[in-house]
């Protein structure tokens, strides 16, 4: 996902320079950019990669708008490509809403990225379906949208551009190239020196654009919603509001590495681990998930929302050779009454090696991917809890 509120400003101070003798001061050979320290603080702020406007929604009263950013970029047309438009609409409208409820001069565009698999109707003139479900909305809320791969597209229909490849080294292998462009090393995430430059034109055209038709400054007004059930007043709570049975342990940042590793994501993450290890809650509302992690020594959980038969639930997947963040849905559009939510801890692990193997990954060390861990942080909930 990506969600962007900061803004980097430029400033240039001028004032009178002092006459001194400095003919013998060494001149500093001339180059572009000297990273030294870099911006640590500021890069730790990056979106979190592979989720997509359903967990956006979500957080981002606690990820963006608690930073009172003045613009806020949005993009999110990769990762909501197999969600449908009510859905998309729901979020994305939801995230508009929220930011405009909150902070009504902050302004809004949505950017569109694209990959190999998504391309086919940008190759007849047409934006894939996440993107003209976006469109919708913005044009609802005369939001602006930049598409940052309409040359992509030009470049691939003329046969000119080639989806995955290695960047060209050598002189043999550019001669071979000839006049394509090579565009991502995996038809997904853009080379630094060709896919993403090609959308740092995009970006430079559209700015022109954007600004002549920056008319009418002052408060963002809400009018009528696009869709009543849109996620205006989506939350996420920390985990500690629902019931945990002892073996759920604080991972607390002050003390705890890992727990310090997920802070700023998450301020009250919980570890458990052992078979029958409960948690509990109950709200009314349409839609709730857990926001946990999930990694090498997680294992499975059992489900249960209201009368519905149990469910196991793996918190493992193809990628887990490391933690990452994700969410256990509990579900979604539910008649807006009161449900009660249960989860437990499976007693048995995953078929893990099977699970990794669809990637063609494998267990580097064994002792790794031996547990049955959980991790919840937070409950993602359209609605409210209850007792």
């Amino acid at each position: 996902m990506k969600l962007i509120p900061q803004l980097a400003f430029l400033l240039t101070l001028a004032g009178p320079v002092l006459a001194a003798d400095v003919s013998d001061f060494p001149l500093v050979p001339a180059q572009e950019c000297r990273p030294r320290n870099g911006l640590p603080n500021f890069l730790a702020k990056a979106a979190i990669g592979g989720t997509g406007s359903d967990l956006g929604v979500f957080r981002l009263k606690q990820d963006v708008l608690d930073a009172k950013p003045d613009l806020l970029f949005v993009e999110f047309a990769v990762n909501d490509g197999g969600a449908e438009p009510q859905q998309i609409f729901r979020c994305m409208e939801g995230i508009v809403r929220q930011t405009w409820r909150a902070l009504p001069r902050c302004d809004i565009a949505f950017v569109y990225t694209i990959t190999e698999q998504l391309a086919p109707p940008m190759l007849e003139g047409k934006f894939p379906r996440a993107a003209s479900a976006m469109e919708k909305v913005a044009d609802h809320y005369g939001i602006p949208t930049i598409h940052l791969c309409m040359e992509v597209a030009r470049l691939a229909k003329a046969g000119k551009l080639v989806w995955k490849a290695p960047l060209p080294k050598t002189p043999e292998e550019k001669a071979k190239l000839g006049d394509q462009f090579v565009f991502a090393p995996d038809g997904v995430h853009p080379h630094v020196e060709t896919g993403h430059e090609l959308y740092l034109q995009a970006v430079a055209r559209s700015l022109p654009v954007i600004r002549e038709a920056s008319k009418a400054t002052g408060p963002h007004q809400l009018g009528a919603p696009l869709i009543a059930t849109n996620y205006e007043h989506a939350k996420l709570v920390p985990i500690t509001a629902a019931t945990l049975s002892k073996d759920f342990a604080l991972l607390d940042a002050k003390t705890d590495a890992f727990g310090k590793r997920w802070a700023n994501r998450m301020t009250s993450l919980h570890k458990g681990s052992q078979a029958g290890a409960t948690l509990a809650f109950k709200f009314k509302g349409t839609r709730a998930a857990i926001y946990d992690i999930i990694g090498p020594d997680c294992g499975q959980v059992i489900v249960t929302v209201d009368d519905q038969p149990p469910r196991t639930v793996p918190r493992f997947d193809s990628f887990c050779t490391y933690h990452r963040l994700a969410t256990l849905g509990l579900g979604t559009e539910l008649p807006d009454t009161v449900h009660t939510v249960k989860i437990e801890i499976h007693p048995q692990q995953p078929d893990k090696a099977k699970i990794l193997a669809t990637r063609n990954n494998t267990m580097d060390k064994p002792e790794r991917f031996d547990g049955t861990a959980f991790y919840p942080g937070a409950i993602l909930l359209v609605g409210e809890l209850v007792k």
